[in-house]
């Protein structure tokens, strides 16, 4: 079975396709001078874009990992923008941790693995 890459460049692709399955590289928002909630839709609306190029949506969510800069300042605010993006009865698998980030200013980054229709 093949595996099909999207928006690649020579250390990584943002999308890859195997067997039914996809998976995104670590998405970051874009303005990184904003706080979590910010940053948490920014994240949220390129896994969407991500996904959507994929051709799937949320509701096919498998895992996600959650990667934050600080996991006492930023799991309230990440919480409540999450609770809102996801539609019910679809929750998946997901783990929240406290990573240093490869930049100072990223308070975010999700990690996310989504089913095909």
């Amino acid at each position: 079975m093949s595996i099909q890459r999207q928006l690649t460049n020579e250390r990584m692709s943002q999308v890859v396709v195997h067997s039914g399955t996809v998976y995104l590289s670590g998405q970051v928002g874009d303005d990184m001078s904003a706080g979590i909630e910010q940053q948490t839709r920014e994240t949220l609306a390129n896994i969407e874009r991500l996904l959507d190029l994929a051709g799937t949506d949320k509701s096919k969510l498998l895992s996600v990992t959650i990667y934050l800069k600080d996991i006492d300042a930023h799991f309230e605010g990440m919480n409540s923008v999450w609770d809102q993006w996801l539609p019910k009865g679809v929750a998946p698998a997901r783990a929240t941790v406290e990573a240093k980030l490869c930049e100072p200013e990223i308070l975010i980054e999700l990690s996310v693995v989504a089913a095909l229709p």
